[in-house]
Formats: structure tokens, sequence, C-alpha cells
């Protein structure tokens, strides 16, 4: 579902923060596999994988559990980690991101696996500052049943209204 990327990190860490605190500042397209100690000891072959979206992970899959969202980050272990970053063009990773059983709130990485809250809040802001405005307008109309429900209504009222007007009825009639 996800090619192959641009290798940038491939390292063993105890501490997750400086990885994602440079897949932010870089602003990274791309995802990284996070490898727990078991696999690092050669007892399983299970990773967590984690997109990113302009430095911001977005969606999370646990290779072993084939669970998806913040359970997947459960399933990751915990460290050291093998963490292999990897930069790939964002129009890669489109599909993917549009699936919302994958998807993690900003954040959640820092907060769960690098036990980061300062991180996670810059990441939860970041996030907040490049998400368009109407995007969330949008969302919060359509979140409103009442109103769009409303909205419809009308809107069929205008058509038949206008279908009246011009005499389609009689067409249709006739």
């Amino acid at each position: 579902m996800i090619p192959d990327g641009e290798l940038r990190r491939s390292r063993v860490l105890t501490d997750l923060s400086p990885a994602l605190e440079d897949a932010l500042e870089q602003r990274l397209d791309g995802y990284a596999l996070v490898s727990p100690r078991d696999a690092l000891l050669g007892d399983a072959d299970e990773c967590g994988v984690i997109t990113f979206e302009a430095g911001v992970a977005t969606l999370a899959y646990h290779t072993g559990t084939d669970r998806g969202g913040p359970t997947a980050l459960d399933d990751t272990g915990s460290p050291p980690y093998h963490f292999e970053l990897y930069a790939l063009d964002a129009d890669a990773l489109d599909l993917p991101h549009r699936t919302d059983a994958l998807r993690i709130p900003p954040g959640t990485v820092a907060d769960r696996l690098a036990d980061d809250p300062e991180l996670a809040g810059r990441i939860r802001g970041t996030a907040n500052d490049t998400e368009p405005a109407d995007i969330s307008a949008v969302e919060s109309f359509l979140d409103d049943a009442e109103a769009v429900s409303e909205l419809r209504d009308d809107a069929r009222r205008d058509a038949l209204d206008r279908a009246d007007e011009w005499g389609f009825a009689d067409a249709i009639d006739g």
C-alpha cells in the first residue's frame, strides 16, 4: 500500500523524541518503521508503520497484529527501537491517508511512544496551523445533521419551484 521511500535515518533509539522532532522540523512527507526490542533481538519481525504528512504523524499500522490507529501504537512495544525514517512524495501517501481506520490524532506518537507531552503539544500546534480553516468549517457543518437536512429540504423546494416556473412539470406530464 505504501511504496518504497528514500531512507533518511536508520538507528537504534531509546528515545524517539529527537527523530520525531527532526521529521517535524523537516516537514517530512514519508513514513517510519519502528521495530521494538523483541525484533532487535531476533524474536519477532513485526513493526509499527507510521506515516508523516508535513512532519506530523498521520496514521499508524502494526504489521504483526494487523491493527491500525492508536491501538497500533500500543502494539509497537517499548524501547529500544530500530527506527527507519523514509522520505516519500506526499502524493504517494494520499490513498493511505484517507483510510480512517489507520488515522491517529496529531501528537499521539510523541505521547505514547516517546512519552514527550511537550513535543506532542508542538506537533498538535503545527497540525492546527496547517489545517485549512475552511475544511474545519465544512466538517463542523457536515457533523450538524439538522443543518444538512434543512439545507437539503430548502434545495429540494427551490428545485421544485424552478421546475414549475420553467414548465418542466407540463413537459413531463404531457
